[in-house]
């Protein structure tokens, strides 16, 4: 029985003439329509689309938190598979002997820039040192927060937050795309990994859709990384200028303000523009290499400086205590806890007041002496080992909030950011087997970051425990953490100069991941076409801008002390339809090599038949 050839006749209409000549108008139009929109009611509506966005955020968290775990879960085991399989590891994704297009060292500059740069400036010491005090062993109060027992499970969740899952989530989109462009001549765009399972009618007014959905999963990934990004920034400037004006002055700590976050996306978008305009073999190779090498800088400064010991013996026990983990944190989903289920699992005398005690019980964010503290009348007088039984009884309601707030919110945020990071590991990976994209892209970043992780934020829990930072890092702002760091462990001149580096180096994150951003949603729009105009660009780039710009203002509105808040949850809002898309092209990947695996064995067996 014969094996029907694959679909590749890929039509997707664009215009001959005018402004969007080179494109595809339905996918410009229907993109940038779901983009105005959101930027007029951030605007003229602020405080509505921040309640309304937040509201969303926590529903989608709430119902779908077991699905994106168990399927986050499910990609990581998918390309492990993939990657051993002798039959698919060594598939070459070009011509059969074509070498690849950059050397390996601008190929991993460019994928480690792209894919978790600022994520890495940003969370290097505040990821470790919020899950020191926050996991979900502190939260079944099995060990206490912010102490030495809490070391080794504050690192297990922080290399499963940006270990092997979070590059999975790339890879799985960068593969898929990479397959059908390279191997069957496609285009490079997101309805390309659905071919197999819907043929001709994804030419239509379903594959506008799936290109769309990339469109505004990209954007709103991108602005939540370089929001993150742009607030370092401005932490950065500060550090370096004490200029007050840019931050807002009237909290425990200094934070960044309105004014400055605008200034900083000004700047940084208009850079941005600028190196999207050059190209990818121009601006964004030229300036990955750059982030590469003040990253090696900035990470030695910390082996010399730092806690480098304590680092590496964390590392080793860590490390091992992630593996020992990995299927509980790939598919250990929980769910919303049931008020009745919390009820029936309380003592006699504490049942009747189950609906005063269930959200201190429940709440991820407290602690036990939080939960008794916060209680009144009949609840108040309750004795310690009840209301210790009563805090066991929700343990399952915390371990859901927790999830759903922390490593949900991650992996909401790594799916947004896989069409850009997957189409553009695609662009640059032309000519590499299967096995080597796997190995490359999740595994030797896995463990670059590992490292780093342990280092940065090492040295910063070290500080701590020492108290020689006397709760310094751990009081400053998520964004502030690593130069408050650097400043426990270097001083004078070159604590300047290393906090000006820095802060280029944050930039130059920054830049990269917005121009590269650019590209490839003018990539899609222009159905796969790699070298899309100019203008289109610039106007990519202006309507990511007024994105940030407006949905940062509309984070602060009725008392908002986060102004990543609106962005957040328009990401995760966002990032869900196209989760279900990936789950398809996880599906359509296995039909199609399993499909060209028997065409490529009917073809060497007919060849090695003799002739009659």
């Amino acid at each position: 029985m014969s094996t029907k050839a694959p679909f590749t006749e890929l039509d997707i209409k664009t215009s001959d003439s005018g402004f969007y000549e080179g494109y595809s108008v339905p996918i410009a139009l229907l993109s940038k329509g779901v983009m105005a929109a959101l930027v007029i009611w951030a605007l003229v509506w602020p405080a509505n689309a921040n309640g309304v966005l937040g509201s969303l955020n926590w529903q989608i968290l709430g119902d779908f938190n077991a699905f994106y775990i168990i399927i986050t879960g499910f990609f990581a085991f998918f390309l492990f598979v993939l990657a051993a399989l002798p039959q698919t590891g060594k598939i070459r994704m070009g011509q059969p002997g074509e070498a690849p297009e950059f050397s390996n060292f601008s190929w991993f500059s460019m994928m480690f820039g792209a894919g978790l740069g600022v994520g890495l400036m940003v969370f290097a010491t505040a990821e470790p040192l919020g899950l020191w005090g926050s996991n979900p062993v502190v939260v079944a109060g099995e060990v206490a927060g912010n102490t030495p027992e809490a070391v080794q499970s504050g690192f297990r969740y922080t290399f499963a937050h940006y270990g092997i899952h979070a590059w999975a989530i790339y890879v799985v989109t960068g593969l898929s795309l990479a397959y059908y462009a390279y191997t069957r001549g496609m285009p490079l765009t997101i309805r390309s990994a659905l071919t197999p399972l819907f043929g001709r009618y994804i030419n239509g007014f379903l594959g506008h859709i799936v290109d769309v959905l990339g469109i505004v999963a990209t954007i709103l990934g991108v602005s939540v990384t370089i929001g993150f990004g742009v607030s370092q920034f401005v932490d950065g400037v500060y550090a370096i200028t004490g200029m007050e004006w840019i931050m807002d002055m009237g909290g425990e700590a200094p934070v960044p303000g309105t004014v400055g976050l605008i200034t900083g996306l000004v700047i940084i978008m208009g850079l941005s523009i600028v190196s999207a305009v050059t190209g990818v073999d121009k601006g964004v190779k030229i300036l990955s290499n750059l982030n590469l090498v003040l990253s090696v800088i900035l990470l030695l400064t910390f082996v010399i400086f730092g806690s480098f010991l304590f680092a590496m013996t964390t590392y080793a026990t860590a490390l091992v205590d992630y593996i020992m983990h990995f299927v509980q944190i790939s598919f250990g989903a929980w769910t919303p806890q049931d008020p009745a289920a919390f009820a029936a699992a309380l003592p006699e005398a504490a049942k009747p007041l189950a609906d005063d005690l269930i959200g201190g019980a429940t709440n991820a964010w407290g602690s036990f002496d939080g939960f008794k503290s916060g209680l009144e009348g009949a609840a108040a007088e309750l004795d310690d080992a009840t209301l210790a039984a009563v805090y066991d009884a929700g343990n399952a309601g915390r371990q859901f909030g927790w999830q759903a707030g922390w490593t949900t919110f991650y992996w909401a945020w790594w799916i947004a950011f896989s069409p850009f990071v997957g189409l553009f590991l695609a662009r640059i990976s032309k000519g590499r087997t299967i096995r080597e994209f796997i190995i490359g892209c999740v595994f030797a970043p896995t463990a670059v970051c590992f490292a780093w992780m342990t280092i940065l934020g090492g040295t910063a829990i070290d500080m701590e425990i020492s108290g020689v930072a006397e709760g310094a890092i751990i009081g400053a702002s998520n964004t502030a953490k690593l130069f408050v760091t650097l400043e426990q462990i270097i001083s004078g001149g070159f604590l300047s100069a290393i906090t000006i580096m820095c802060v280029v180096l944050i930039l130059t994150f920054l830049v990269t991941s917005a121009d590269s951003g650019i590209l490839v949603m003018n990539t899609i729009m222009s159905g796969g076409e790699t070298q899309a105009g100019v203008k289109h660009r610039i106007v990519w780039g202006a309507i990511l801008t007024a994105v940030m710009a407006t949905l940062l203002i509309a984070g602060k509105t009725n008392g908002g002390a986060d102004p990543m808040e609106a962005l957040k949850s328009a990401m995760i809002i966002g990032a869900l339809p196209f989760t279900m898309v990936m789950g398809l092209m996880c599906v359509s990947l296995i039909k199609a090599l399993f499909n060209d695996y028997r065409r490529s064995q009917r073809s060497a067996a007919a060849a090695a038949a003799p002739a009659e």
